[in-house]
């Protein structure tokens, strides 16, 4: 579908209703313009809430996660065997 905007005197432009109503544009709602290849391509944008989280979290979910010398011995452990079966199918 091509269809013709004008530029106010603003640099503002009008989107058609029923391009707005099809792509789910909404007033006040953000959109993407993006120059690809030296055309200007216009889409709908996401906003997602983003959360900021204290070093004191960020401290708390890593010991949380830390592995035990056990668990970390085991992990190399089948590492090191699957690298040497992959290893084994290249030679």
């Amino acid at each position: 579908m091509r269809q013709t905007l004008i530029v106010s005197t603003r640099g503002q432009i009008t989107l058609p209703a029923d391009i707005r109503k099809q792509f789910g544009i909404k007033s006040g709602e953000p959109v993407i313009i993006e120059d690809r290849n030296g055309e200007l391509v216009l889409k709908p944008a996401t906003v997602m809430e983003v959360e900021m989280y204290s070093p004191e979290q960020v401290a708390e979910w890593d010991e949380q996660d830390r592995l035990s010398d056990a668990q970390r011995k085991a992990v190399l452990n089948r590492l090191s065997k699957r690298a040497a079966k992959v290893a084994k199918k290249r030679s």
